[in-house]
C-alpha cells in the first residue's frame, strides 16, 4: 500500500493571553490510498482540528505550530494560502458537522454546488448546474433537479447532509474527510449516510477519514481506526483488533461503555472516571493516567506508540504498563 497522507509529529496551539496552550501534542497518523480510517475519542481530544489543520480551516488563534502534514509527497503545513486553497475541495474533500449551519441559507443547494464546481473545476455555470444534478442523484436524492431549486431549509436533515456530501464529492477528491456527519441525524439515517459513504468509497476509489466519537458507529465503516485521547494517539489498529482485542486502558473503557444486547437489562452502563485535561494543563508523562487504574510510576514518563507484541503489525499502542505485560 502507498500512503495518501502521513501526519508525524502535529502540534496545535490556542493564542491565550497568558501564553499558548497546547490541544494537539505530537500526532502521528497515516492514511493509505483507498483506505479508509476512523478518528474516535472524546470530545475536545483534537480530532477535528487536526484535519482541519490539513485543509488550513484552524478557526482564529489556533494554528499548526510544528511537524508535518505529508499529502501526496506535499507538506500541507507548509503550504501558501494560495496553494492550499487548489488541494482544498479538489484534492480533500470536507463534510462538515451540521449542514444547517455550513450550507448558505439564502443559496439554492444546487447553485452552492455550481459554486464549488466553477471554482475548482473552471466549469461553465450550465455545465456545473448539470454536474450539480447528476451529484445530488449520486448521493441518492431523488428527484435530483427539482431538489437542486430548493433551499436549505426546504430539505430533511438526512436530505441536507446528502447535499454536504454531494458538495464534498464535487472536485472528485482523492481524500474525504468527514467530520461527525451524523450526529444530528437519526439512527436509521445514520447508517443510510454510512452505506452511502462506504459505497461511494469504493465507487469512487477515494480514502477517508471518519471523525467520530462513536465507535459503534464507525465499526462498519473504517479498515483501521485512531484513538485519540488529550490531543495524542493512544492506539491504532485495524477495526477488527480494536474491537477483538483492544490493549489500551482508554480504549477498553471506551468500548465499556457501549451498550450491548446481553447487558440490555444493566441499571447503569459503566464509565471512565474523571475528566480530560484542559489545553495547555496536561499532566506531566502520560495524560490519562490520573484516570487509569493500571497507572504506575513508569506512567510519569510520555508514552510513545510502539507496535503491540505478539498482535497485528499495524497495532500499535501508547502505553508502557501494557507493553511490559506483553514483553
Amino acid at each position: 500500500m502507498t500512503a495518501l497522507l502521513e501526519i508525524k509529529g502535529l502540534t496545535i496551539d490556542i493564542a491565550r493571553d497568558n501564553g499558548p496552550a497546547r490541544v494537539v501534542d505530537g500526532i502521528d497518523l497515516s492514511l493509505d490510498e483507498g483506505e479508509s480510517l476512523g478518528i474516535v475519542g472524546e470530545s475536545g481530544c483534537g480530532k477535528s482540528l487536526t484535519m482541519l489543520s490539513l485543509v488550513g480551516l484552524l478557526p482564529n488563534r489556533i494554528k499548526a505550530t510544528g511537524g508535518k502534514a505529508m499529502f501526496a509527497g506535499r507538506d500541507l503545513l507548509k503550504m501558501s494560502s494560495r496553494d492550499l486553497r487548489k488541494v482544498r475541495g479538489s484534492e480533500i474533500g470536507f463534510i462538515f458537522q451540521d449542514p444547517m449551519t455550513s450550507l448558505n441559507p439564502v443559496m439554492r443547494v444546487g447553485d452552492q454546488i455550481v459554486e464549488a464546481l466553477v471554482y475548482q473545476k473552471n466549469m461553465a455555470k450550465p455545465a456545473a448546474m448539470a454536474r450539480a444534478v447528476e451529484l445530488l442523484d449520486l448521493v441518492g436524492i431523488p428527484a435530483p433537479a427539482e431538489r437542486a431549486r430548493a433551499f436549505p431549509h426546504e430539505l430533511s436533515g438526512g436530505m441536507r447532509q446528502r447535499v454536504m456530501i454531494a458538495m464534498g464529492l464535487a472536485g472528485h477528491p482523492r481524500l474525504l474527510i468527514a467530520d461527525e456527519p451524523t450526529t444530528a441525524l437519526d439512527v436509521t439515517i445514520q447508517a443510510q449516510i454510512v452505506d452511502l459513504v462506504r459505497e461511494l468509497k469504493d465507487k469512487l476509489k477515494m480514502s477517508v477519514v471518519w471523525i467520530t466519537h462513536d465507535l459503534a458507529l464507525i465499526a462498519g465503516l473504517a479498515d483501521r481506526i485512531a484513538v485519540l485521547y488529550a490531543g495524542t494517539v493512544v492506539e491504532d489498529a485495524p477495526v477488527s483488533v480494536i474491537f477483538d482485542r483492544p490493549t489500551h486502558p482508554y480504549t477498553r473503557g471506551l468500548l465499556a461503555s457501549l451498550p450491548t444486547l446481553a447487558g440490555a437489562a444493566m441499571a447503569r452502563l459503566p464509565s471512565i472516571g474523571g475528566t480530560p485535561p484542559e489545553p495547555g494543563r496536561r499532566p506531566p508523562g502520560c495524560p490519562f493516567a490520573p484516570r487509569c487504574a493500571q497507572a504506575t510510576a513508569v506512567c510519569q514518563t510520555v508514552p510513545r506508540l510502539a507496535p503491540v507484541p505478539g498482535s497485528d503489525p499495524r497495532h500499535r499502542v501508547a502505553c508502557p504498563v501494557v507493553l511490559q505485560e506483553l514483553t
